[in-house]
């Protein structure tokens, strides 16, 4: 009778044991993917905000635009970089998206500027970052 019961123990132990190590294993796997799309994203944040200053560079020589907006850009930058958590950088990012758009506003009202070669370059770079964060 004993050995019945250890017959059929043993099996179910050793699928317990079997199934915790496949747990741990997709648990870790799932950490791994979660960090690595993060590092992706950090990357791409961190080359959008490396061509802000090609961007206020190329608008400034159209339009002279005031110093404001450049110490933004370094502000916001700092910020992110200096960002304890993941909050603070998407608060970063967020300030980020703001200061595009009111360059690209900016944009608008200057013709030469939209067809300059530079910012066309430039504009399509961060349309290439920003649909690569979106896939994330």
């Amino acid at each position: 009778m004993s050995w019945i019961i250890i017959s059929l123990v043993i099996p179910v132990i050793l699928l317990l044991i079997i199934f915790a190590i496949l747990m741990y294993n997709n648990l870790v796997k799932s950490k791994l993917k979660v960090e690595n799309s993060w590092a992706t994203i950090d990357t791409q944040l961190i080359r959008r905000f490396d061509l802000i200053p090609n961007l206020q560079e190329l608008v400034k020589s159209y339009v002279k635009h005031e110093k404001d907006s450049l110490i933004e850009i370094t502000k916001i930058k700092t910020q992110y970089v200096n960002a304890d958590g993941i909050e603070g950088k998407i608060k970063a990012a967020d300030d980020c998206e703001t200061l595009f758009k009111s360059m690209f506003a900016l944009v608008e009202a200057y013709p030469d500027l939209k067809a300059n070669q530079n910012f066309l370059n430039l504009q399509n770079q961060l349309a290439e970052i920003e649909n690569i964060l979106l896939e994330f």
